[in-house]
């Protein structure tokens, strides 16, 4: 799962969530939620039947707080679901009978505090994560990068919205310009050459090491201060920017690749035996 998705745990039971960074609004998997309301050993059926016995009205109305995502399925996969954001679960509520009803609305209403208090205090967000990543078996150093580029990313995006950007495939295009300028590969070529599922929502920077971590923020950072001197106005000059801030960190990876002898783009990655190699050859810039 990326940063926007992850596992909310009620009364021990595991909750699929997706964070809308646009909307400002968690999303929560219905199955997974009358799952746990009604202990039904078919919760898709279940839904299923719930859906037919609305009013047109109701139904109308459900569809405006529902929405469907692709969350990771028990199998691994990546499916398509039906998902609501806290309205829509409250309006769910009402149509399925549960003793377990109040307990629910009442961590809902906990959940939404801590992603307010994240909000207001970025901190306690990168308190949590850090957690989740030491959970996962991942270096206190490699933990502190991370979360620093966490934060060099959140500075570009800012300032990418700044410059009119707001269509989450122009954020990819651009991230692509950057990526392909620093490692010589888009994000998607550069998962296939780690061995990762490219259609599925694992996060590459999760499975890059220190030094890929590092030239990965020095290409986005160099990116922002040449936005923010130069205020690109067109998406054109945006990419131009984009290209440029790759370069410099595409220049340095290759001098750092001189003085250590060594590629720097690995095909390790922490799905295999916690970072165990991949060798899939060398890599054209």
């Amino acid at each position: 799962m990326g940063t926007s998705d992850k596992l909310q745990l009620f009364q021990e039971q595991k909750i699929r969530t997706h964070w809308d960074e646009t909307e400002e609004k968690w999303y929560f998997s219905v199955i997974d939620i009358v799952e746990i309301l009604t202990d039904s050993s078919n919760p898709r059926d279940y839904w299923y039947r719930v859906k037919k016995r609305l009013s047109n009205e109701e139904k109308a109305e459900l569809s405006t707080i529902c929405r469907q995502l692709k969350m990771q399925a028990s199998d691994g996969k990546m499916r398509i679901t039906d998902c609501a954001n806290t309205e829509g679960v409250f309006r769910i509520l009402q149509s399925i009978p549960s003793p377990k009803a109040e307990p629910f609305k009442r961590w809902l209403a906990q959940v939404g505090k801590e992603r307010l208090d994240e909000i207001e205090n970025p901190e306690l967000a990168q308190e949590r994560m850090k957690e989740i990543y030491e959970q996962k078996g991942y270096p206190k150093e490699w933990i502190d990068k991370r979360l620093r580029g966490i934060a060099i990313r959140q500075n570009l995006t800012d300032e990418w919205k700044e410059r009119g950007i707001k269509e989450h495939r122009d954020y990819a295009i651009l991230t692509a310009e950057i990526s392909k300028a620093t490692f010589g590969m888009t994000p998607s070529e550069y998962k296939e050459f780690k061995n990762l599922p490219t259609k599925a929502k694992i996060n590459l920077r999760d499975n890059m090491d220190d030094l890929e971590l590092i030239f990965t923020m020095l290409g986005e950072r160099v990116t922002t201060e040449i936005s923010k001197n130069e205020k690109p106005e067109t998406f054109g000059e945006n990419k131009n920017v984009a290209r440029r801030g790759g370069n410099v960190a595409g220049n340095a990876l290759k001098e750092t690749e001189k003085e250590v002898g060594r590629k720097v783009v690995s095909g390790k990655n922490h799905l295999i035996d916690n970072g165990c190699s991949s060798d899939n050859g060398e890599v054209k810039r």
